[in-house]
């Protein structure tokens, strides 16, 4: 329990930063590229603890993979309540440039911020693991040199695990993005979980390339660039397929609806015409 207790007070300390940093830029909405940064870096934080959790407290702390579920689900469910539109996801940024929803600049600035925050938060676990505060994070600092990657299967399967998994999760974001805040936030973090934990023995379908940048880059076992086409252009892959099945093409790159007909204006027949004028 001393070990969970240490993990709350970690998870507590991460958002508390976002929501300040939230509250914060309330007044100035043009930086919103730093609240992507609060978002990426509560969201890498966090899921590095539970990647410790998972790591070493189930076998070394005596924890089911029930608990880990559930703090995974808690940490993903906080995450969206606390950041709303902040996803610290650049998938997410990127989806809304191509829906013409957003400028190159913002994008950018978006998407580095989230980047820019992933890499900031592995060296603050880093610096939370070293001092040792419990038997699990001692353990975990010594790993941390030779930590195991999450990409457990061919490059070539893990683009398309990571493809398939953001197709889903898209297009289910996609269509609930209308909804009331009260029935999407909960289904959007119930769905991340089932897929993070369905394809744990894969690539753990972090959907996310800031995310799996956090988490996984710096474990050895792949190069940088069989990462990045996994872990960037398999979901990049799959968010733009989720879109093109959703809206039938592309805003920013083609108007042409490429799926669907459009619909055309009802016309009234020659007879009816006729009967009104008389």
């Amino acid at each position: 329990m001393s070990g969970l207790n240490a993990s709350l007070g970690y998870f507590l300390a991460a958002v508390i930063f976002a929501a300040s940093v939230r509250t914060l830029l309330k007044k100035w909405p043009r930086f919103g590229f730093i609240l992507e940064f609060a978002s990426s870096f509560m969201l890498v934080a966090c899921w590095l603890e539970v990647q410790t959790i998972v790591e070493v407290g189930e076998w070394a702390g005596g924890l089911g993979p029930d608990v880990t579920l559930t703090i995974l689900f808690v940490v993903l469910l906080t995450h969206s309540v606390i950041c709303g539109a902040a996803s610290g996801n650049p998938t997410l940024v990127v989806l809304k440039f191509l829906q013409l929803e957003a400028n190159t600049l913002p994008t950018v600035l978006a998407v580095a911020a989230q980047f820019l925050g992933a890499h900031l938060a592995l060296l603050a676990a880093v610096y939370y693991w070293s001092l040792e505060l419990t038997d699990m994070h001692m353990i975990k600092n010594l790993m941390v040199r030779e930590c195991s990657t999450s990409l457990l299967v061919s490059v070539l399967q893990g683009f398309f695990t990571e493809c398939v998994c953001t197709l889903i999760f898209h297009l289910i974001h996609l269509n609930l993005r209308r909804r009331s805040a009260l029935i999407r936030v909960p289904l959007i973090a119930v769905l991340l979980t089932f897929l993070s934990h369905t394809a744990r023995g894969y690539t753990s379908a972090y959907m996310n390339p800031s995310l799996s940048y956090g988490l996984t880059f710096h474990c050895p076992g792949f190069t940088l660039t069989q990462y990045a086409v996994v872990y960037w252009l398999g979901p990049l892959t799959g968010m733009t397929l989720a879109l093109l099945l959703y809206m039938g093409h592309v805003p920013r790159i083609f108007a042409k609806n490429l799926l669907y007909l459009q619909k055309t204006r009802f016309r009234v027949p020659k007879g009816e015409k006729g009967e009104k004028k008389k």
